[in-house]
């Protein structure tokens, strides 16, 4: 047996993938319970072929017209009796119905394909969101919209061609091949059957050789859409470090590659279209001199020789759009394939069968000797045993390093755990649904990102419906309601991207406000004000303690002076706990915890 060689291995996996996206896109034209989808389709597909069925016979009436007004060849009866006029209306009304029925196939098919996109970029977005968050800290996010983007007009191209083009382009090649072998002889369809073969074989090679040039100017494209994203998401670093023209430079060298790959797709294009002429020109003049030779032997009418260009002219159509459209549907499914890949992302963390919905009665946090790390060979927690009791304020204080972070993902669930396990009342948060954990909980992360909306959106996004007295309560809470009074617009106000327009501390208090609005029984403060300067953070500080009021709450600090009032802080090293305590029996203990407070209590002194 022949041994595969690794372009005959390439070839297959890349008909396999085109295959399987293939399938993966049918059952949007065709799906089960929903029977008005199907009757779209069908009354598209019955629109479709009588133009088709129309188009054939054109030809015939065309020649027929011609035959009347040279009073030669052989005119049927029933033909010959609506004269050179009616004929050639006749065939006028051909040529409109054709336009007709595809337009109105058009029509009736266009709801079917929209639905489509709509269902698969919903699918798509939802399953981005179901991905765990380390794979979103892998992936760029330009990237991953570009993907999206070309995968979602991709379904829809290849929806449209499977249904209107590649089939009626078949039904059409045999409908005329099968009429230039009724109406003449065998000749004619053997040199329109070579044509066609050689048309198709050509274009098919050179095809393959555009997709790989055109793959390179995709990977290209991306990369200078990444660069130019990272970029501009980091506008204010660039101002720090006077990078613009570094930036530019980094962003002209993609370019540049990306320009390159272009011109080699331009070049093969011109490549193939001048294949595809000279293939289609030489089965045309082979074909009209075959006509030719019959009309001066007496055998075939001018109108039949007529007829038979129109043949060739409607050949030459389809065949250049099997060209662009086999091109077309080879990029598409390079696009879809990338797309479905990313829908064929597994979910690091999923619902398990079965799951409960959490019920927090008290909100007692129990981490029971987790062990987790985001490498399996470089640990970051190590067996760490961490209690909150119900309506406890903890702080967890440590080095960089020390697994302070990342004992809030794993509350939320951003990640698992790979041994022991986290519990709320008494549920392992493997066991419950992810939506109700994720309801109990609130978050105030050290750098507040708000949506490029209003004021109002921002808060109003902490809880789904909120009335706009419910939002102003919430800012009232926060402290910043008298802000946005003041604010031309109110509550109206365009935060810009990111919340660019806002300062640090408006920002956290717009994320304390929609967090107050969830109203959460369980909340995570993530060095909430490490970022900000010292008057704002003892501002915010004070609404942070009204915000703990009553709730489990975990703070994750930095600065040690914003925890000397909870009620225990935990000392991380090294994913274990090594102390934990008052503030003041730690500082009485003289451990890590008290070698910290003197660090930064000097570090401060010297700041001032």
């Amino acid at each position: 047996m022949r041994r595969l060689s690794v372009t005959d291995e390439a070839l297959r996996a890349d008909r396999a993938t085109n295959w399987r996206t293939v399938k993966r896109t049918a059952p949007y034209l065709w799906p089960e319970g929903h029977p008005w989808v199907k009757r779209r389709v069908t009354v598209a597909v019955a629109l479709l072929v009588l133009a088709k069925i129309i188009t054939v016979l054109t030809p015939v009436v065309y020649g027929w017209a011609v035959d009347s007004l040279s009073e030669a060849g052989t005119v049927p009866g029933g033909a010959l009796a609506l004269g050179a006029i009616g004929l050639t209306l006749a065939y006028g009304m051909a040529r409109v119905l054709t336009v007709a029925f595809q337009q109105f196939r058009d029509v009736v098919f266009a709801r079917v394909g929209q639905r489509a996109l709509r269902l698969i970029a919903l699918e798509t977005f939802r399953h981005i969101h179901a991905l765990s968050l380390r794979y979103h800290i892998t992936r760029k996010t330009g990237g991953l919209s570009r993907i999206i983007e070309r995968g979602v007009k991709g379904v829809d191209f290849v929806l449209r061609l499977l249904v209107f083009s590649l089939g009626p382009l078949v039904l059409e090649l045999a409908l005329t091949a099968g009429m230039l072998w009724f109406l003449f002889d065998a000749w004619y369809l053997f040199i329109v059957a070579v044509t066609i073969v050689a048309y198709v074989w050509f274009t098919f090679a050179v095809t393959e050789w555009r997709v790989k040039i055109r793959k390179e100017m995709n990977e290209q494209d991306t990369r200078a859409n990444q660069r130019a994203i990272d970029s501009l998401l980091n506008y204010e670093t660039v101002k720090y470090f006077s990078a613009e023209d570094r930036e530019a430079r980094r962003y002209d060298v993609a370019m540049a590659a990306y320009a390159e790959a272009a011109v080699k797709t331009s070049n093969s294009l011109a490549y193939l279209n001048l294949g595809q002429g000279l293939l289609i020109n030489l089965g045309l003049i082979a074909v009209m001199v075959l006509a030719a030779r019959g009309v001066q032997a007496g055998t075939l009418s001018v109108g039949d020789f007529v007829m038979v260009n129109t043949y060739m002219i409607q050949i030459t159509t389809p065949l250049n759009f099997l060209g662009s459209m086999y091109r077309d549907i080879r990029q598409a499914l390079v696009d879809m394939d990338e797309m479905f890949n990313l829908l064929e992302q597994p979910a690091e963390v999923t619902d398990r069968p079965n799951a409960q919905v959490l019920q927090v009665t008290a909100g007692e946090i129990v981490f029971d000797r987790v062990e987790f790390g985001y490498d399996p060979e470089r640990p970051i927690l190590r067996g760490l045993n961490l209690r909150v009791p119900p309506g406890h304020k903890v702080a967890v204080v440590g080095s960089s390093g020390a697994g302070k972070s990342t004992i809030g993902r794993l509350l939320f669930r951003f990640y698992d755990v790979t041994g022991g396990a986290i519990r709320i009342d008494g549920q392992d948060l493997r066991d419950v649904t992810q939506d109700s954990l994720h309801a109990s909980i609130g978050v105030v992360p050290q750098d507040t990102v708000l949506f490029n909306d209003t004021i109002g959106y921002n808060i109003g996004y902490g809880k789904d419906g909120a009335t706009q007295a419910e939002i102003e309560a919430a800012a009232r809470a926060a402290r910043i309601h008298d802000f946005i009074q003041r604010l031309p617009q109110g509550y109206q106000t365009q935060v810009g991207e990111r919340g660019l327009k806002l300062s640090g501390g408006e920002k956290q208090r717009v994320g304390i406000a929609r967090t107050l609005l969830k109203d959460p029984p369980i909340l995570i403060l993530d060095e909430a004000t490490s970022a900000l300067d010292t008057a704002t953070e003892a501002d915010i500080q004070e609404e942070l303690r009204a915000m703990g009021r009553g709730r489990s709450v975990i703070v994750i600090a930095h600065r040690l002076s914003t925890i000397a009032d909870a009620d225990r802080i935990v000392v991380l090293e090294e994913g274990r706990v090594i102390e934990e305590g008052s503030h003041e029996a730690l500082l009485a203990r003289g451990g890590r915890y008290a070698e910290l407070w003197s660090r930064q209590s000097l570090d401060e002194d010297i700041a001032a």
